[in-house]
């Protein structure tokens, strides 16, 4: 590490970076630059997360650790090792290095032995990148097996960045989150109807929205899918004084389209002056605070076991879960069983990576950036 005053200046340097404005690539790719100037280092790995599950939304990343990525996915949600990412947005340090983790030896690390040892890695120091209560992304930095571990100082100026770190991917996102016009399958849909359902006009996003449907929630004898007309009936009985036989009255409802996204639909009432006007389907993909309860309801999933799922997502342990809710550890391992059972896995690993793989990987895949409360544009 670079003697005193001058890792000052640089951080300083990085620290105004943070505040630059710059879109989310560039500023991942400068700030790592910058940081080589003070902390060693010969690959790197700078992803933003979902603020609502922590989860990976994107990432610039060295050649030689993108093609390891699936080995890094299973490695961060699938096994047990030293130094996990939602581990450090959870902790009260924000900073680790496996050597430091490990007592210097690396070996111990299934990550190590399986994947760094064979691509010639050795150390690597790891942050979650935290500011106020919300973790918006994690920076991983690699020295090769010829090089000394990772010192106590190096993180230590790390950590000191870790909140500036946030902030410019905070920033980079409000930045990047500029209106676009949608395509017919992108943005919010909009269908109008008559109180007898009939369908009066539908705009081109929600027409590529019901493209999606699949064919088992759209009998071919109706004009649009039973969904859509089950929320239009909701809002017509809450209208009508009739909410008190419904289980939930909110004329809101949420389908999984044929390519695995999720939809929201609300129902709402057109007015024009005195008048009152058509029903109002509006179609929009669910918000990453929505993922988890669409995940409940899909599979059928109890209040309690509901808010257990939650926390999986967020990384909490059986005793965190504990203490979370005020449950024994039986009674938290007897509700895993009920949730692992229904959603057809084995743990809490598979449920976190089973929801990433569906609703993360694909879109990170196709190149699509996060917005501003960190879910895809």
């Amino acid at each position: 590490m670079n003697g005193g005053g001058s890792a000052e200046r640089i951080r300083q340097d990085i620290v105004r970076l943070c505040h630059a404005r710059l879109d989310s690539r560039t500023f991942r790719v400068e700030a790592v630059r910058r940081i080589r100037k003070v902390i060693p280092v010969d690959v790197s790995f700078f992803a933003t997360a979902d603020p609502a599950t922590l989860l990976f939304t994107s990432a610039v990343v060295d050649d030689i650790l993108a093609r390891a990525t699936p080995q890094f996915i299973e490695n961060e949600y699938l096994e047990d090792d030293s130094v996990k990412f939602s581990r450090l947005a959870r902790g009260r340090s924000p900073v680790d290095s496996l050597g430091v983790a490990t007592r210097g030896e690396l070996g111990r690390s299934p990550r190590y032995r399986e994947i760094l040892a064979p691509m010639d890695l050795g150390d690597e120091l790891r942050a979650a990148l935290v500011v106020g209560s919300k973790c918006w992304g994690f920076m991983c930095l690699h020295r090769e097996r010829s090089s000394p571990d990772f010192t106590p100082e190096e993180a230590a100026f790390l950590a000191k960045l870790t909140p500036h770190l946030a902030e410019g991917l905070r920033t980079a996102l409000l930045i990047g989150d500029a209106p676009v016009t949608p395509s017919p399958s992108k943005g919010p849909g909009l269908v109008l109807l008559s109180d007898d359902l009939s369908l009066v006009a539908i705009t081109p996003a929600a027409e590529g929205w019901l493209a999606e449907v699949a064919t088992g929630d759209w009998p071919s004898s109706r004009e649009l899918p039973d969904v859509v007309y089950t929320v239009a009936a909701r809002l017509l009985a809450l209208e009508r004084g009739g909410s008190h036989v419904l289980p939930d009255p909110m004329p809101r409802m949420r389908l999984r389209t044929a390519s695995g996204r999720w939809l929201v639909l609300h129902a709402s009432r057109l007015r024009a002056a005195d008048t009152v006007g058509q029903i109002a389907i509006i179609f929009e993909e669910a918000r990453p605070s929505e993922i988890a309860p669409l995940i409940v309801d899909a599979y059928g999933l109890t209040k309690r076991e509901s808010e257990i799922t939650r926390l999986v997502l967020r990384g909490l342990s059986t005793a965190e879960v504990c203490e979370e809710l005020y449950i024994t550890p039986n009674t938290v391992r007897d509700h895993f069983k009920a949730i692992f059972d229904k959603v057809g896995v084995r743990s809490r690993r598979e449920l976190v990576s089973q929801v990433f793989a569906q609703h993360y990987q694909p879109r990170m895949a196709s190149g699509h950036e996060p917005n501003a409360d960190g879910w895809f544009t």
